[in-house]
Order: C-alpha cells, then sequence, then structure tokens
C-alpha cells in the first residue's frame, strides 16, 4: 500500500480510537443529548473498561485478519492498536483509583486482594505495562527475538480481563461471553500457527506453493 494511503488510514484509526474518549467528554459536558446517567463513575468505568478490552481483542485480531488475507500493511497498525487499549486501561483504572478509592491506600490495598475481579482487573493491567513500556523501536531493536516472545503477554492480560469483567457482572454474562469466543478463537489461530508452520506463510506464498504441486 502506498505510504501516502497508509498516513491517511492512520489519522482515520486515530480519530476512530479516540471516539469513545470524545463521546464520554461530550457526555460529560453536555455537548450531546445524552448525559452519564444517575451514575456517572459506573458509566465510565464500564465504558473504558469496555473499550480497553475491544482494543486488546482488535489488536489480537490483526495477525489472524494479515494471514487470511495477505493485507501485511496491517501490521504497521497494530502497535498503535495496542497503544490504546493500554491508554483505556489506564483511564480503567484512573477511575477506579480516584473517583472510587479517591488514591486512598489504605481501601486500594486490601481491595486489590479481598476482591477476585478487582485482582483479576489489575493483574490484566500489570501485564500490558511493560507491553506499553517496550513499544517503542528502540526496544524493538534493543531486545531483539526477546521483544515477541515477552509481548504474547498481551494473551494473558486480555484473559485477565475478560476474567475481571465475567466476575465483575455476575448475573448477566452474556457480554463477558463474547469477548471470551472472541479471545478464544483468537487463542486457537496462534495455536494452529504453532503446531501448523505452513500457516506462518503469507497468504500470497501458500497461494503459488498449492499452484505448484497441483
Amino acid at each position: 500500500m502506498p505510504r501516502r494511503n497508509i498516513i491517511l488510514l492512520k489519522v482515520v484509526v486515530w480519530i476512530l480510537c479516540l471516539g469513545p474518549l470524545l463521546t464520554l467528554l461530550a457526555k460529560g459536558f453536555h455537548l450531546i443529548n445524552q448525559d452519564l446517567g444517575a451514575d456517572p463513575v459506573s458509566v465510565i468505568t464500564l465504558t473504558t473498561g469496555h473499550w480497553t478490552l475491544i482494543f486488546l481483542l482488535i489488536t489480537l485480531s490483526v495477525t489472524p485478519a494479515r494471514r487470511i488475507t495477505g493485507w501485511n500493511w496491517l501490521i504497521r497498525f497494530r502497535r498503535l492498536l495496542g497503544l490504546f487499549a493500554f491508554f483505556y486501561g489506564c483511564l480503567h483504572l484512573l477511575t477506579y483509583l480516584w473517583f472510587d478509592k479517591f488514591f486512598h491506600l489504605s481501601e486500594i490495598i486490601p481491595d486489590i486482594g479481598k476482591r477476585p475481579f478487582i485482582t483479576m482487573g489489575f493483574l490484566a493491567w500489570t501485564l500490558m505495562l511493560p507491553l506499553a513500556l517496550t513499544s517503542t523501536t528502540a526496544s524493538i531493536r534493543r531486545l531483539g527475538k526477546r521483544w515477541q516472545t515477552l509481548h504474547r503477554l498481551i494473551y494473558f492480560s486480555a484473559t485477565a480481563g475478560v476474567i475481571h469483567f465475567w466476575w465483575l457482572v455476575k448475573k448477566d454474562i452474556s457480554r463477558p461471553e463474547k469477548y471470551a469466543v472472541v479471545l478464544a478463537l483468537l487463542l486457537l489461530f496462534r495455536i494452529l500457527l504453532w503446531l501448523l508452520p505452513w500457516m506462518r506463510r503469507p497468504r500470497e506464498a501458500r497461494s503459488t506453493l498449492s499452484r505448484a504441486s497441483s
């Protein structure tokens, strides 16, 4: 894909990724015909949590989409999408620390150990932290092959995030179930890539080999 098109697509992706935050701000300042309801903290917490999971799953979907379609330019957006997952994860955590606990460590620390869904959510964010810190080009060069190994933590972070949401809702688990199904399919694809080396080749290469053997 031409560089000009990539730049244009990146601008579009940035706008779309900032959309959930801009919508929350618009609701908070009554700029649209909606507001944050009677419990704004709950709305902000759930919205930022949902989008953290959504961006994690979209990030994990880049490799399967690239393998299936042969659109190698998709890889250029994986790091950006992963950073937006961390960004919304930070907003989600900040909402809890600030609006729910007012930064009172005497309440936060026992809460993390006492409530399993809080523990799992904190684990999900903690696993994302080293990924965000090593997302620079310099880190990729410095870590070499270890960078890929480290960034497989995203699967564990996404799993912890889905469990966090599942344990939070308790009764209506329809939405966390959908996230769990998508994550399971993405994990299955990763396992198949590991078990079947031919799947690691780009689609064009597989097509060439297929034509040559027929």
